[in-house]
């Protein structure tokens, strides 16, 4: 099942039609996309059992309607280095336990969208984002994918000066400007993989001239701790609630770790791609 937001309401999408949901359940289910969380289990037995495609009341998808598939997490949830060639890159160790910070929730933002650079130092940092459909504390690994919506593509846009200012350093801050946390286009659930522990994930960047660089080329088997395992290591401390976001970490290829370093400018456009979900899109701006 693949489902998105579309200007603020809740639709199921297969290909290129859309169903709006509320219309579709007969008001069962609320339009807003937000809500959906909150009664995931009886969204998810609904919504597997229909034929988008062949839905009476389903429309033509309009990709630049779509906004984020969770667009109100009451925690957006980081996780470094769960990368180890990135945490190579970075001249770090690779982490004993997960390396966890917060993206404010104000920085979330949907799938395509401009960017306006706060500083001469915003990074890239493709990354697998797990949506939370049960929340929980205290999640056993073996239980934890069950408490999983679907996943999404993300990019955790970070100014490293901001970022690494002052000690401690300022991580938070530093990738919570606004439209730091793109997501989408949609939220896909785990049945709709062949293998959802492997998936390839890419970035790419698109100069003005329209000359594309190819800078992140992984898959998400290199997670130094996978998502089950993260879900189960998380939930011992933060109750994870429906909705909330978890951004699993990016691999090797941010410009911080480039020599010499190279940062995201003017005029640049950013494309997050992950197999099986789709692809994100944000243009920068001085």
């Amino acid at each position: 099942m693949r489902i998105a937001n579309i200007t603020g309401r809740l639709a199921l999408v297969a290909e290129d039609r859309a169903l709006d949901v509320e219309t579709a359940s007969e008001g069962r289910f609320h339009s807003d996309p937000a809500a959906v969380f909150a009664d995931w289990e009886s969204f998810a037995a609904w919504g597997t059992e229909i034929d988008v495609a062949a839905h009476p009341l389903s429309t033509p998808l309009q990709a630049s309607a779509l906004a984020a598939p969770s667009p109100r997490p009451r925690q957006v949830i980081g996780v470094g280095l769960n990368y180890a060639d990135h945490a190579a890159e970075s001249g770090l160790p690779l982490p004993e336990q997960p390396v966890v910070f917060t993206k404010f929730a104000s920085s979330v933002a949907g799938p395509d969208v401009d960017v306006q650079l706060p500083g001469d130092t915003v990074d890239w940092e493709a990354e697998l984002v797990v949506v939370v459909g049960r929340g929980g504390r205290n999640i056993a690994e073996a239980d934890a994918l069950s408490h999983i919506a679907g996943y999404t593509v993300g990019q955790d846009l970070s100014e490293r000066t901001v970022q690494w200012q002052g000690t401690p350093a300022q991580f938070s801050m530093g990738k919570s400007f606004e439209n730091f946390a793109p997501t989408g286009p949609v939220l896909a659930t785990l049945d709709e993989f062949a293998d959802h522990n492997n998936l390839a994930i890419q970035t790419l960047i698109i100069g003005p001239d329209g000359t594309e660089t190819r800078v992140q080329d992984s898959s998400t088997t290199q997670l130094v701790f996978p998502v089950a395992d993260l879900i189960s290591r998380l939930s011992r401390t933060i109750e994870l609630l429906p909705g909330d976001l978890i951004f699993t970490g990016t691999p090797p290829g941010v410009g911080m770790g480039m020599d010499p370093q190279r940062f995201l400018q003017d005029g640049e456009t950013l494309r997050t791609e992950i197999e099986g979900i789709g692809a994100i899109v944000q243009r920068f701006h001085a």
